[in-house]
């Protein structure tokens, strides 16, 4: 049982001493509950699907560390592992034959990676993938879509998503023009602008990254045809395919959603899961691309901690127990009445919302929807979404301070944890 009651003197405490030493008091924008209200929670502890912050109180945890934690927090077999890979040392900064295994189970399950380079986080992932992508086309231009988020490298940082929207910025200071000339945008699902794009610029574009399934302007799944028609148009213009899979893989089916969908991209990114909650990132793809990074071939990217033991580690683990039969069903089970759930309670209670699921990833909009990109997530009541978020956490439920976050939920989650958050939703939006 979670506490329905909760005090939070300690994390305020805490919080309000950060914002001293950090900027706003935090060391990722969307953790400081800008657009929800109230001071974040300080964390203490994790296990399983619970979190407890620095006062005692439990929550039951919809945040899973923002996706990695697919096997629940600390998974007793990961956290063996670690302790076994620890007296090995923490970084080697040489080659392990922990990269070869991890390497070898990502190219096994994901159906566009021939080759992989690890690296340490999603953001130098989609880094390295777009100067591949340049390089191998010799063009500069690149598609993005409207609140797809792919970190925050210069390029990137076009209408954006995520901490961009949660925040209200629709760019960030400090990018210079010349950084973003060459990133063209359109609104997610909608392939005529794609077409037209194209159209304007022959011969001129890299490449299309997304987010096939969105999670950082909420969660917006593609509409029919919409991955199929991008994988045809980039064939006939010349251009690349790349899947921006970081929460997605491993998360909505073990291939990710290239495997969900039946569309393979021409180059994938990864990170989350594949670290199991250490810090890692990876893009990989067909092997006449791949064979372009250095020291293969002329396109430059290093880093000293890329492919560190400790992240290979807990994330063969976490793949090796992801292969469990039965996992995926289970996932999709339990998230699938969570989501289902919220929607019906938003319904009885006289609240306009929307949302739904793949596997163990959801969403809910306070808008009557249906929300197919950006511009109509955007039209969702944030403030009202601030006080259900509010109410939650009060009772003891942990969900992403944003509207414009995907949740997530884990194997570790219970059938009476789902019962237990529906309850206290059904409380919050009758008081709403």
């Amino acid at each position: 049982m979670v506490n329905t009651t909760i005090k939070t003197t300690k994390s305020q405490e805490v919080f309000a001493a950060a914002q001293n030493l950090m900027p706003g008091g935090v060391s990722s924008p969307v953790r400081a509950f800008k657009s929800v209200g109230g001071q974040p929670i300080v964390f203490d502890r994790v296990k399983g699907a619970y979190i407890w912050d620095i006062d005692g109180n439990q929550y039951i945890d919809y945040v899973g560390t923002w996706g990695p934690a697919i096997c629940g927090h600390a998974h007793p077999e990961v956290i063996a592992a670690l302790h076994e890979a620890l007296e090995k040392g923490t970084s080697f900064g040489a080659p392990s034959v922990l990269e070869n295994v991890l390497a070898e189970m990502v190219i096994d399950a994901v159906p566009s990676i021939e080759m992989v380079r690890f690296v340490n986080s999603g953001t130098e992932a989609c880094m390295g993938v777009l100067r591949l992508m340049r390089a191998f086309t010799k063009r500069d231009k690149i598609i993005k879509f409207e609140g797809c988020y792919h970190g925050h490298a210069d390029t990137f940082l076009v209408k954006a998503g995520s901490g961009v929207a949660t925040l209200g910025l629709p760019d960030s200071p400090g990018v210079p023009k010349a950084a973003t000339s060459t990133t063209l945008t359109a609104p997610f699902n909608d392939l005529e602008s794609v077409k037209a794009l194209f159209e304007e610029n022959r011969d001129e574009i890299a490449g299309v990254i997304l987010e096939p399934v969105v999670g950082n302007a909420g969660f917006i799944a593609p509409d029919a045809g919409f991955l199929e028609g991008l994988r045809e148009l980039t064939h006939e213009h010349g251009a690349l395919l790349v899947f921006d899979e970081v929460m997605t893989g491993f998360r909505i089916a073990y291939g990710g959603a290239q495997e969900k969908f039946g569309v393979t991209p021409d180059l994938t990114t990864l990170g989350k899961v594949i670290g199991g909650g250490l810090p890692v990132g990876a893009y990989g793809g067909r092997r006449d691309i791949m064979s372009m990074v250095a020291p293969a071939g002329p396109v430059y990217q290093a880093g000293t901690l890329s492919g560190n033991p400790l992240a290979m580690t807990a994330g063969i683990k976490t793949l090796e127990l992801l292969q469990k039969p039965g996992t995926y069903d289970y996932l999709e089970r339990i998230t699938k009445k969570l989501a289902d759930g919220l929607l019906q309670i938003a319904k009885e209670t006289g609240h306009a919302a929307c949302g739904g699921q793949i596997s163990a990833m959801f969403g809910l909009f306070f808008t009557s929807g249906p929300v197919h990109n950006y511009e109509d997530a955007k039209k969702s009541d944030t403030a009202k979404f601030g006080r259900f978020h509010r109410g939650m956490l009060e009772r003891g439920i942990y969900l992403a301070p944003s509207q414009f976050e995907a949740g997530f939920t884990s194997f570790a989650h219970t059938e009476e944890d789902i019962e237990q958050t529906l309850a206290v939703a059904r409380d919050v939006m009758s008081s709403l």
